[in-house]
This record gives structure tokens, C-alpha cells and sequence, in this order.
């Protein structure tokens, strides 16, 4: 099989490896960059596990192929993370148990973000809408959406 070149920009640092073509972004991710923070579910881009954001958008990277991403910029759960401890978002996350197992975060931090880089004072209708496509089987959605409303109301405050 032949290899395809890819280069793009994961968490800030530019990256080129030679894929296959069939490569998933989630693969490229977890197994040659060894991401691990993008957790893999169900492999059909319905729950929302594999979640990262593309150009500042999200997208479900278990439905992209690496090679599909020549010039662009992905950003994992790990490249949310500031290096000095978490982010408003992350602690807002810890402060309200907004995660139990866990699974489920690292899409749902990644959909948050997106959301409140849009629009920073979003209404619980609007946060539910933008979490609406990651599944989280333990923590019944009430403590995520009230995370995200904290992390809105600090960052605001931040500015």
C-alpha cells in the first residue's frame, strides 16, 4: 500500500508523517502521535468521544482520514490544556463533576469550547444544543451544562 504525506499543525506544533490514505484522524491521533486524549467510541461518528476541533471547528475524527487534513490545524484535549495546570473550562468541569468516568470529556470540552468561543454567554438551550452530539451515558448532561455556564461567566469576567 502506498503512503500518503501528510503535514498539518496538531496542538500548535507542525507534524509530517506518511499515512495510509485510510488512516482516521483518531488513529493518526491516538496511535501515531500517541494523543490519547481523543478517546474512540463508536467508530461512526455518533457518539461524540472522538471529537476534536479543525480549524477551530469540531469535527468527529474517527469520520476523517489524516490525509484529508493537508495545511490544517487540529486541536486535541491536550492542546485545550494550558501548561500550567487546566483551563476555565476544565476547572469549571472538575469544580461542578461535570465528568464521571470520563469518556465522554474530551469531546465534550472540545464542543464547549467551541461554543464559548462563539458565543460566551450562551443560554442553557443553546449549550445543550452544542453538546447535542456527544453521548454521555453517566453524569446526565445537568453538571456539563452548568460547567460550561461558569466557564462562560469566568472568561467574561476575564476579558
Amino acid at each position: 500500500m502506498s503512503l500518503i504525506t501528510v503535514r498539518l499543525t496538531v496542538n500548535g506544533r507542525q507534524t509530517e508523517r506518511a499515512v495510509s490514505p485510510r488512516r482516521s484522524l483518531a488513529d493518526f491521533l491516538r496511535e501515531d502521535l500517541e494523543l490519547t486524549g481523543t478517546h474512540v467510541g463508536c467508530e461512526h461518528g455518533v457518539c461524540g468521544a472522538c471529537t476534536v476541533l479543525v480549524d477551530g471547528r469540531t469535527a468527529r475524527s474517527c469520520l476523517l482520514f489524516a490525509a484529508q487534513l493537508e495545511g490544517a490545524a487540529v486541536t486535541t484535549v491536550e492542546g485545550l490544556t494550558p501548561a500550567e495546570g487546566l483551563s476555565p473550562l476544565q476547572t469549571a468541569f472538575h469544580e461542578c463533576h461535570a465528568l464521571q468516568c470520563g469518556f465522554c470529556t474530551p469531546g465534550m470540552l472540545a464542543a464547549a469550547h467551541e461554543l464559548l468561543a462563539e458565543n460566551p454567554t450562551p443560554t442553557r438551550d443553546e449549550i445543550r444544543d452544542a453538546i447535542g452530539g456527544n453521548l454521555c451515558m453517566c453524569t446526565g448532561y445537568v453538571n456539563i451544562v452548568r460547567a460550561i455556564e461558569l466557564a462562560g461567566a469566568r472568561i467574561r469576567g476575564a476579558r
